[in-house]
């Protein structure tokens, strides 16, 4: 891994794959819905769909033809803490798509026709999340679990803020949270040699004062919410809380999710579908953040089957915790990890993605024999200590049903 600060405070992270024939590139910027305030929720997201929309030289369809001409792969992605716009293009193209991104990135314009058009375009994204209840319950989950914190906040925004925008909060949005010492350009792929002076060419030139990020810590807020819809399946959400990125349970907690829903051989995919065909979606996931993580469990059943599935997943949580993972389901999970992590790293878009989150929330980088010995540390003991302490903790609740009424927990 090749690394390097300019001396504005902008970061470059890179990694040379010479046998690949593309490159991927990103830039990276540490702000997202969480620090948001509740009036500007939203704004991240809604500024990451205006810089697509026009800059001084090039109109949002010149943009897309940019990148179209020569087979390039453009896109972005807003989350809780981080705004990504990034590319992939074969070798031979890298400096013009790194030519478009800075343009994109320094010079687009906001014009507040192309910001009414869009607020439409965000609009239907919103409408479509609420038309997607096995989408829209995680966030309901996320919104109860840190309900005192901008954590909680939904990345995407609220209808009424993303219909208030305006131009000017947007420039003051930009110049607060796109500061040099908050953006991060991270590259992977078969690079040229001079790439670093390219990347210096676009960026050395910015300037802004580096941000002072809020110091609230995000308190776990246990709840339970039902929210009545006419669907054609019930959707439920458990919630516990986890742990934060930089926690020295992490592996642990990874691990235990893959026992418990991670894939198709996990205890609550074992239990809820194979054996009792009660959801043909069941599974957990855990969201490691900078102070604080949640470990969820998502069902989709059949209206009326909802408190035998709740029932099911308390009782195989019980289990767990009560009786602990087995020798072989760690080992079983620790190869899965290893092997999910390896076979990813053969996409120059992962690796890529990987030094950009790394850099931003954790400032350091694990090669992959590191990160590879950490999964391999992890004991028995440890799994089982994490597996107690979550599930016998309190949790939230979630479900969207046709009649919004709440199971028993």
């Amino acid at each position: 891994m090749i690394s390097h600060t300019l001396s504005n405070g902008i970061r470059i992270v890179a990694e040379q794959i010479p046998h690949v024939r593309s490159i991927a590139l990103g830039i990276w910027i540490g702000a997202g819905s969480e620090g948001e305030s509740k009036q500007l929720n939203g704004i991240s997201h809604f500024m990451e769909h205006m810089l697509f929309k026009g800059t001084t030289t090039r109109t949002a369809r010149q943009i897309a033809e940019g990148f179209d001409q020569f087979g390039g792969q453009v896109n972005a992605f807003t989350s809780k803490e981080l705004t990504c716009y990034y590319a992939k293009v074969l070798d031979q193209h890298f400096s013009m798509s790194l030519d478009l991104l800075a343009d994109m990135f320094f010079h687009s314009t906001f014009d507040e026709q192309e910001m009414e058009k869009e607020k439409k375009v965000v609009l239907e994204e919103i409408s479509m999340v609420e038309d997607t209840p096995d989408d829209l319950i995680h966030d309901m989950l996320s919104e109860i679990s840190f309900s005192t914190h901008s954590l909680g906040y939904p990345v995407i925004g609220t209808a009424e803020n993303v219909s208030s925008f305006t131009r000017e909060q947007l420039l003051k949005y930009r110049e607060h949270h796109y500061n040099p010492n908050n953006v991060v350009i991270a590259l992977a792929g078969n690079l040229p040699n001079n790439f670093m002076q390219q990347v210096e060419k676009y960026f050395s030139h910015h300037r802004g004062e580096a941000m002072q990020r809020d110091g609230h810590i995000p308190i776990f807020t246990p709840q339970l919410i039902a929210k009545q819809k006419t669907t054609e399946q019930s959707h439920l959400c458990i919630g516990f809380e986890g742990v934060s990125v930089k926690d020295a349970q992490l592996y642990p907690v990874i691990l235990l999710n893959n026992i418990l829903g991670g894939n198709m051989s996990s205890r609550l995919f074992q239990e809820v579908r194979e054996e009792r065909g009660l959801a043909y979606s069941v599974f957990s996931y855990h969201s490691s953040h900078r102070n604080t993580g949640l470990f969820a469990i998502y069902a989709g059943t059949k209206h009326g089957q909802e408190q035998e599935v709740c029932n099911v997943i308390e009782d195989v949580l019980c289990q767990v915790a009560e009786q602990g993972v087995s020798s072989q389901e760690l080992i079983k999970a620790q190869e899965q990890l290893k092997g999910s992590m390896m076979l990813g790293l053969e996409s120059t878009n992962n690796r890529m993605s990987r030094l950009g989150r790394n850099e931003l929330l954790l400032q350091k980088h694990l090669s992959l024999d590191e990160i590879i010995g950490k999964v391999e540390q992890v004991t028995l003991d440890s799994v089982n200590f994490m597996a107690k302490r979550i599930f016998q903790s309190a949790k939230s609740l979630v479900i969207i049903s046709p009649d919004g009424k709440l199971p028993t927990i």
